[in-house]
């Protein structure tokens, strides 16, 4: 595990996956990230990469061969990310391809993820680095679980999320069965930008959204107010998702979306899926702002 810390915060991210695992205040010890619980949900914030959601049948085509990934990728709980570069306020982790990967993602890419701590904000910045000689296709995200309540005098239904904007969207549902994004949408918003928690909001699954104007979604407490903020500009679908018996949030910025019922599993067709040409770089980023109100400095 490797850790950060400044005069306000500290967080760990684990090697497995790099995975951010603890954001805790360093004058009251206060954690805002989920525990992990495995009787619940046994993780804090897995890395989504080639891939978001589930495919048709664990399957996508690419030309005209079939390749087996399973939900979400394989970066999670994946065991051979190194750490390339580490600074007082930053860890740099790695995972390049090799035969094993070719075998289920045939590209010669380099994922690269940074953590960065600054003030109050942890920024996380995906690289993406195509070796190949032929196109990359993919996806990316994140998938951090809050605690919620974050204090011990509170309940689940004290918290809301609060949007940057107004929204209107719907969300696009998702089939239990096979987790694939279905035709049906629901109302979520009217008018409003805010969202009240309750564990039955996610009867159903996550709420997926492709519309949102909003860039920046606060966690925020009845009584103690914004608790903190998830900034995800780069990234055009949201997820907010939670065990239905889970004291937790997630808010997950995504570039990409789970399969549709009706998908053809062609890669290069699939909704959301991103291009990066030979030789070529990308990057996009997210941050997670927790409010200097529950930060007091020692």
């Amino acid at each position: 595990m490797y850790i950060l810390e400044n005069e306000k915060l500290k967080i760990a991210v684990k090697k497995t996956g790099a995975e951010l695992c603890k954001i805790t205040s360093v004058k009251d010890k206060i954690d805002f990230m989920w525990d992990a619980n495995p009787e619940v949900w046994g993780s804090y914030a897995p890395n989504l990469f080639p891939i978001i959601g589930a495919l048709k049948d664990d399957t996508y085509f690419f030309e005209n061969q079939s390749y087996k990934l399973s939900k979400h990728g394989f970066i999670r709980h994946n065991d051979k990310l190194i750490l390339k570069e580490q600074s007082k306020d930053s860890l740099t982790f790695k995972l390049s391809y090799d035969e094993n990967s070719l075998k289920i993602y045939p590209f010669r890419f380099e994922f690269l993820i940074t953590y960065q701590l600054i003030d109050t904000i942890i920024s996380i910045t995906h690289t993406i680095k195509n070796h190949d000689d032929k196109a990359l296709y993919f996806s990316l995200g994140g998938h951090p679980a809050f605690k919620c309540p974050v204090y011990k005098d509170e309940d689940y239904s004290d918290y809301c999320l609060e949007f940057e904007h107004v929204e209107n969207s719907e969300t696009h549902v998702i089939n239990m069965e096979n987790g694939l994004i279905s035709n049906t949408t629901k109302p979520v918003f009217n008018n409003s930008n805010s969202l009240a928690l309750r564990h039955d909001l996610f009867d159903t699954d996550a709420l997926v959204f492709k519309d949102l104007k909003s860039k920046k979604v606060t966690l925020k407490s009845k009584s103690n107010g914004s608790i903190l903020t998830v900034n995800y500009k780069d990234f055009p679908y949201l997820g907010i998702w939670a065990k239905p018996n889970g004291d937790y949030v997630c808010i997950e910025p995504w570039l990409g979306i789970a399969d549709n019922e009706n998908t053809n599993q062609n890669l290069k067709e699939k909704e959301g899926i991103l291009t990066l040409m030979p030789q070529q770089t990308f990057k996009a980023a997210y941050s997670i702002e927790i409010h200097n109100s529950h930060l007091e400095t020692v």
